[in-house]
Order: structure tokens, then sequence, then C-alpha cells
């Protein structure tokens, strides 16, 4: 059964961290993009971070840029997302996405429509 499963949420206080995984079960993320997305209340998902399948590329949104850091590791299976200096705005549900072959060629990771694989999401709240 293919899976993806976050984990890694929480409450924090502003300009503190927390780092998500995302792992996958049931089929082999090296041939995967992998994007971060986030869902606040009454807001639509969007799409903020993403790493190529091909070479690691990676791309950031400027509301996270320099704050949030995109790894994977293939030995694991998942992906990561470090996020520093936490802002009360990035409270949000944040949810992984995978798609395969995603970055290599032409192609982008962040054509945030092609995503096609989900996980179920954690809640990240930043408050003091």
């Amino acid at each position: 059964q293919v899976q993806l499963v976050e984990s890694g949420g929480g409450l924090v206080q502003p300009g503190g961290s927390l780092r998500l995984s995302c792992a996958a079960s049931g089929f082999t993320l090296d041939y995967y993009a992998v994007g971060w997305f986030r869902q606040a209340p009454g807001k639509e998902r969007e799409g903020f971070s993403c790493i190529s399948s091909s070479d690691g590329s990676t791309y950031y949104s400027d509301s996270v840029k320099g704050r949030f850091t995109i790894s994977r590791d293939n030995a694991k299976n998942t992906v990561y997302l470090q996020m520093n200096s936490l802002k009360p705005e990035d409270t949000a549900v944040y949810y992984c996405g995978a798609v395969p072959g995603l970055g290599s060629g032409s192609s982008v990771c962040y054509a945030w429509n092609e995503y096609d694989y989900w996980g179920q999401g954690t809640q990240v709240t930043v408050s003091s």
C-alpha cells in the first residue's frame, strides 16, 4: 500500500524550531519529487518547498526561504523539513506530497498541481 506519513508537528513558540518528517511506504521515494504544502485555517493549501527526483535540487517560496530547509534520506525513504525561526503565520496543517519524476529534464519540482500522493497532515502551531 502506497502511503506517506508526516510527523513532527506540534506547538512551538515564535522563533522556535521543528523538524517534520515525511516517511514513505509501499514505494521508493528516490524516484519521486517530494513537496511540502500547508493549509492555514480559511485558506487554500499552498506548496512552499520541494526537492526534485533527480539531482536533489530544491525550491523554497519567499515566505520560508532562509528559514526552512528540505532534505531527503533515501536510505530511510524519508524527506525532512527543518523549520527554524518560526512565526505565528506559519501555523497550519502541513502535508507532504510526492510525484514520480518531477524535477528531472525540463520539469520543476514546484509544479504543485502535479502532486498525486499525499500524507494525512500534521498540525504546526506557532504561538506564545
